[in-house]
């Protein structure tokens, strides 16, 4: 069940207690599940329940995949209900550290925003963007919201059009269906509110027009929870799993085979038009828990896009290409634009 789904629909206390009991079950999975859970108690309005939550993981002794992520939380979660002082610095601490993915850049940034800190925001934004784009030679999925966002604060304020802006309406309209496509200038300007207590039917009857092609994109973008993901097994254990499952072998003839196949498929689909592409990592015991819940041999191949598919869905995907400067996504601790992204 999914944070989205309509408060009528689901008890959202019941889910979080659901999904906090999963992740005692699955440590490995724990972070994505109880950042859900965060998710539902915030719905629920227990806002200190969710608090509690985050500084759990916080304070775990696991290594968490994105620290910044859940401090970005936990800073948006804690000025909704009352403690400003800690989430400014909270806020101020991410800015400081200068975060490679985008996720906690986005959360900062539209808390600010939510609190009419527009300047704070914009900065924010355009801190992220630079950072994250200013040598990237088309902007990843995962960053499409900071440019969308930084437009939108940019247009309350007044802002004259930069690049960036440019760049934010050209994505948008290339994921709008070319029936309904609305510009970013339209569907972010301040004005459109007042549309809403119009007494002029074609008034209205625009503003619902952009309103549906809004809830479109936004749509799309919830249709799109995790990424289309390629799965990577380090040397070790691609080494163990053809071992146990020899005929798995046809698959991965080679290691450095199969670090190379990623590196082309996810340019295939990159080139293709797919957005949103990740990696994700498999484990030999998590393979065979996931082929024994399937109820399926580990060494049937067509169990492991399934397989990929799952991680994904359990927030285990990294997102490709990796970030400027990030290191390689295959393990070898060289950065990516010298090792695979060569070429």
């Amino acid at each position: 069940m999914r944070p989205d789904t309509p408060a009528e629909n689901v008890d959202h206390t019941a889910e979080a207690a659901r999904l906090e009991r999963t992740a005692g079950l699955y440590p490995e999975d724990a972070e994505a599940l109880l950042l859900r859970a965060a998710a539902h108690l915030e719905l629920a309005g227990d806002r200190p329940a969710a608090s509690t939550l985050y500084d759990r993981l916080l304070s775990s002794a696991a290594t968490l995949e994105n620290p910044h992520l859940v401090r970005a939380l936990k800073a948006a979660n804690l000025w909704e209900y009352g403690h400003e002082a800690e989430a400014r610095a909270i806020i101020d601490g991410i800015r400081a550290a200068a975060p490679r993915d985008p996720a906690p850049w986005v959360i900062v940034a539209e808390a600010l925003e939510a609190h009419d800190e527009l300047e704070a925001a914009q900065e924010t934004f355009t801190e992220a963007v630079t950072l994250l784009l200013s040598n990237a030679p088309e902007p990843p999925y995962a960053t499409h919201p900071l440019l969308y966002g930084r437009h939108r604060v940019r247009r309350m304020l007044g802002a004259p059009h930069d690049d960036w802006d440019t760049t934010a309406d050209t994505l948008h309209l290339s994921h709008s269906s070319p029936t309904s496509a609305v510009s970013l200038d339209e569907l972010h300007d301040p004005k459109r509110v007042w549309s809403l207590g119009s007494d002029n039917p074609a008034e209205l009857e625009a503003e619902i027009g952009r309103l549906r092609a809004e809830l479109g994109a936004y749509r799309e973008a919830l249709s799109r929870p995790f990424p289309v993901a390629v799965l990577h097994w380090p040397e070790t254990e691609l080494a163990e799993l053809t071992e146990a499952y020899p005929a798995l072998a046809e698959e991965y003839p080679s290691h450095e085979a199969h670090l190379s196949t990623i590196e082309a498929s996810l340019r295939e689909l990159a080139s293709s038009g797919t957005a949103n592409l990740g990696i994700v990592t498999g484990t030999v015991p998590s393979y065979e828990a996931f082929a024994a819940s399937e109820g399926t041999s580990p060494g049937d191949a067509s169990l492991l896009p399934q397989y990929a598919t799952t991680l994904a869905a359990r927030g285990r995907a990294v997102a490709w290409p990796p970030q400027r400067g990030a290191e390689c996504w295959c393990g070898s601790g060289r950065g990516y634009r010298g090792c695979h992204g060569v070429g």
